[in-house]
């Protein structure tokens, strides 16, 4: 099993803290306590370095606690793993939608299909309910993916695989799309 860094959800985040999962939205966007600074945009959500994660509420005005069993969780369901203090130091990770872009996949209910039936491997993290992949083992599947496809071809994009390893990918899941009053805002 690949040795994976320690990464928090936005519904992780908040179980470390007894929260909501909107309360990690709102100290976001009401509040500012919280930003994207120590956080890999995947499939359009964050997902915190587990690092950051654990101190933030000791850098907060009023101190949030963090739930040592909760991180002690984390850390078991994500092992192995390392320790990360800046987003640089990850190596390349990607969500469906970063997969859908790399194998041009017309939706990414192909690849949901693929990973059902045990075509495609099981995602390396499921954090906030959505699957993530370390690239390079997804990468070393694909000659075993083109040989049993049927439907599906599974030819890697070389321009989108090479954004991906040089941490420069801006293609879909990429950014964070607002959604509700926020979303209504940004078109006025």
């Amino acid at each position: 099993m690949e040795m994976k860094p320690y990464l928090a959800g936005g519904a992780e985040f908040a179980a470390l803290y007894g929260v909501k999962r909107l309360q990690v939205s709102q100290w976001i966007s009401r509040d500012h306590t919280l930003d994207y600074r120590y956080a890999k945009i995947i499939s359009g959500s964050p997902y915190w370095l587990l690092w950051f994660a654990k101190a933030f509420g000791e850098t907060t005005p009023r101190r949030k606690y963090l739930d040592e069993r909760e991180l002690a969780r984390l850390i078991k369901e994500q092992e192995p793993g390392y320790w990360v203090s800046e987003v640089s130091q990850l190596p390349p990770l990607v969500g469906q939608a970063e997969l859908t872009t790399l194998f041009r996949l017309s939706s990414s209910a192909l690849l949901r299909k693929a990973v059902d039936t045990g075509r495609f491997r099981p995602a390396d993290y499921t954090l906030s309910g959505s699957p993530i992949w370390l690239l390079e083992p997804v990468l070393g599947d694909v000659p075993a993916l083109q040989e049993g496809a049927r439907t599906v071809d599974w030819q890697v994009d070389e321009k989108v695989l090479a954004a991906l390893r040089d941490g420069a990918y801006d293609g879909p899941g990429s950014k964070i799309i607002p959604r509700g009053k926020a979303a209504s805002r940004a078109v006025e």
